[in-house]
């Protein structure tokens, strides 16, 4: 298991990574666009663009959260995270809303006699450039994600498929529309509509599980049944209550009343509450936050 401190670097490092990935492809976009006569590909390009300004946030936003605890954050930086993964699922939200509109917009054009940009085979590479390379991207960031249990890395790589989703439908108008004519296009609007869709899906779970975190919602349920699994499992617990639980970051914090036999001595409560707290940290990590306070039993 990583220590904050480590998880902070591992994430900055697949960030940055990404990053200078993005710079690259987003001018290859924007030129293969404008060479290619193709609005879908410099739209795409601007799509692209966005991915450099959540990679940003979320460089910044892990850097704080990496920070160790103070006065001021006796806590620590833990919400940070939280708050960059849920600003980069509205962003998602954001982008599933522009792709609709657009898509919709270009439906109804060729649907009343319009037609659509006849692109160059240019601006066809660049589309199927960057559903490999985001959809690489989207794997290598997500297998980092869950590895350090991020949920903003995790964020930030269904950005990065969010790009290769919106590029296959750009590289499907491009390609319908150089090798069947230029009616074919409409191809390029229908795929982005369904595929926006999985936008959408992805952006309401990241936006709702973060702004939940935020809101100090309790653990999942499986979550909470173990914690109070390894409670009362543990030697000397008679029975417990007002069990609270929330995460910070990506920390649980848990706060509990244990009751044990009163007959006991204080020295001897203190190691059953210490063998509770030592219980959790094994599961949960070492930098789990509890609080564990102890009542006999009667």
């Amino acid at each position: 298991m990583y220590t904050e401190k480590e998880r902070s670097k591992i994430a900055v490092g697949v960030t940055i990574n990404g990053m200078l990935i993005n710079i690259v492809l987003t001018i290859f976009k924007f030129l293969a666009g404008i060479l290619g006569n193709s609005a879908a590909m410099i739209a795409d390009a601007v799509h692209s663009l966005s991915d450099l300004i959540t990679d940003i946030v979320v460089i910044v936003g892990l850097k704080a959260a990496g920070k160790p605890a103070d006065k001021n954050h006796q806590y620590g930086h833990g919400k940070i995270e939280t708050l960059c993964a849920t600003f980069v699922g509205v962003v998602l939200l954001i982008i599933g809303i522009e792709i609709i509109l657009t898509g919709l917009e270009k439906i109804y054009v060729v649907i009343n006699g319009g037609s659509l940009q006849q692109p160059g085979m240019i601006a066809l590479i660049a589309a199927v450039f960057s559903v490999i390379t985001k959809e690489t991207l989207y794997r290598y960031t997500l297998n980092y994600a869950k590895s350090i249990k991020s949920d903003v890395v995790a964020a930030n790589a269904w950005h990065h498929r969010s790009d290769a989703i919106s590029s296959v439908g750009t590289m499907l108008g491009i390609g319908g529309a150089i090798g069947l004519g230029g009616k074919w296009v409409i191809l390029d609007p229908i795929a982005a509509v369904i595929l926006s869709f999985f936008i959408f899906k992805v952006a309401i779970e990241i936006t709702y599980k973060n702004a939940n975190e935020l809101t100090e919602a309790a653990l999942e349920k499986d979550v909470i049944e173990d914690i109070q699994h390894i409670i009362v499992s543990t030697e000397g617990v008679k029975d417990f209550h007002k069990l609270k639980t929330r995460k910070i970051g990506n920390n649980i914090a848990t706060d509990v009343h244990i009751q044990v036999d009163k007959k006991l001595s204080l020295i001897e409560a203190h190691d059953i509450c210490t063998e509770v707290e030592k219980r959790l940290r094994e599961k949960y990590g070492k930098d789990s936050i509890l609080y564990i306070h102890c009542e006999p039993y009667m």
